[in-house]
Parts: C-alpha cells; structure tokens; sequence
C-alpha cells in the first residue's frame, strides 16, 4: 500500500477534492497581484498520468506546479524511487519545458548522498516528511501501513516530534510536506496529541533550518493554530495538494488558510533562482 493510497481510504482526508472547484481555480494565464499569495502547487506527482496532461491541467486551473518523484536508496520501498544522477537526470530531462518547477520528495535522511551537487542543482527543490520514521526495530516503518507499530500515544508523539525536528536538522530541505499529520489511529485525538509545546518544537525547527512548512490542500492540515503559531514565529510556508491526476491544483485550503492568516507573497515559499539547497549546502 502506497502513501497517497493510504491517505485516500481514511476518508477523512478527501473531502477537499470534492469542494467547489470552480471557486479554486483561476482563468489561464491570470497574472497575480502583488498583495496575494501566489497561486502555486508544489507537490504533486505524476502516477498514473503524463506530464503533458498535468502541465496542461495547471494551465487550465491557473496554478503553477511543481512536480516530484520520490528519491532515496532503494531501502525505500516505493513504485519509483530515484536513486543516482542517471535516474535523476531522466527524470529532470522529462520535465524540461513543461512550465512546471522540478523537484523530489526525499526519503529518509541519506538520500543526498545518491546524488552529485552538480545534479541537484538542476532541480527547483527539495520536499520531505516525517512519515517514515524509525520502528521498533530500528528499520524504516511508513506510518499510514495498518502494520506499523504506533504503540502508546504519547510515547509515540514525543518519538514523532523528535523526528520531525532531527528530519530538518540533518537534511537541506526546502519544504516540509504533510505538516502535523497523524496514523489514522490517533487523528481523532490530533487537537489534544498536538499541544503547543509539540507544535513550538517543530516550528523552531523550520525557522532555525530555514523549512518552510506546507499547507496541505489534500490534508486540510496544518490547522489554524499551529498556523498562527508558526507565522509569528517568522516561518515560510509552501502550498501542496499532494495530487495525483486530475487532483493537483486544487489548492483551496492554502488560499483559505492564507486569507485567514493574512498571508503575503513574502510569506510563501518559492523556488531560488540558485537551486535547492541541497545544491548549495
């Protein structure tokens, strides 16, 4: 069972998807203004789908978007997974043109050494999460697979946090994705399982490392609290769907969250003309 196949049999994550696409989308072509934030969509993925069908979908709905493919060691067990510069240049080769920014969904904290600076540094950005942590035994354990070892709560969320804050620490990101998701088994308790303290630690985190923390369109998550936490904490923000075809470009609960917060294009996070950090660091 895949991570997006996962996320989509909850059920309690799907409901974005199903709102009001007309209201989300904007005429092609649509110029920007300066006070709003800009219309992006940086993670999304092209399983099952071409790179024309979903370079001219984000034409079609007016929002940029930025495509990624999972990267790592093979130890990451995934349809693909990028895991040298031949694959990785492949894989940049096929979006070359397509008006679309480039970049990887990281696996683990080793990836970057599968990959030459000099081939980094053709990419946009970098994403990771928090979704694979350390098991019982050590070895690599995805979160959303109903085998995973979660155990007590709590146990688990101070583990959690501490990998969240380590995944930042030891990686030259650009974009923390799926900010503040929980196992299935304890989103029913994510407002009381995320205390303020847990939410600070990753917060600090973000801005100490200079992350920027997505706003997930798919998840509806963060929510507004930790939101407003991590504004006044000084931190950037990225929009992602984490869409598969035809689901990427739906970003109406960045652009919500973004006018509650009263957020800027100063706030949001765009790639650098000097390539990810991986590229620089």
């Amino acid at each position: 069972m895949t991570r997006r196949n996962f996320l989509t049999l909850t059920g309690s994550v799907i409901t974005l998807a199903l709102r009001g696409q007309a209201g989300s989308t904007a005429a092609a072509g649509e110029v920007p203004d300066a006070v709003s934030p800009p219309r992006v969509d940086l993670h999304v993925h092209l399983d099952n789908s071409t790179i024309e069908q979903v370079a001219a979908l984000g034409v079609e709905r007016g929002v940029k978007l930025g495509v990624v493919e999972h990267a790592g060691t093979k130890e990451n067990q995934y349809p693909v997974v990028l895991s040298n510069d031949a694959e990785l240049l492949a894989f940049i080769t096929k979006l070359e043109g397509k008006g679309v920014y480039k970049g990887i969904q990281a696996e683990w904290i080793d990836w970057a050494g599968c990959f030459s600076k000099e081939t980094l540094k053709q990419l946009d950005y970098v994403l990771s999460d928090a979704m694979t942590m350390p098991g019982p035994n050590g070895k690599r354990m995805k979160l959303w697979d109903p085998a995973a070892t979660i155990g007590p709560a709590e146990e688990f969320m101070e583990k959690y946090v501490a990998w969240h804050v380590q995944c930042m620490a030891q990686q030259p990101l650009d974009i923390f994705g799926n900010t503040t998701w929980l196992p299935d088994a304890l989103m029913p308790q994510y407002d009381i399982l995320w205390t303020e303290a847990r939410m600070q630690q990753l917060i600090e985190a973000a801005v100490k490392h200079n992350v920027a923390l997505e706003i997930s369109s798919w998840l509806q998550l963060p929510k507004l609290p930790f939101l407003r936490l991590a504004k006044e904490a000084g931190a950037k923000f990225s929009f992602g769907s984490n869409g598969r075809y035809p689901k990427m470009g739906l970003i109406d609960y960045c652009l919500e969250s973004a006018a509650a917060l009263q957020l800027t294009p100063a706030d949001i996070y765009l790639p650098s003309p000097l390539g990810p950090k991986a590229a620089r660091a």
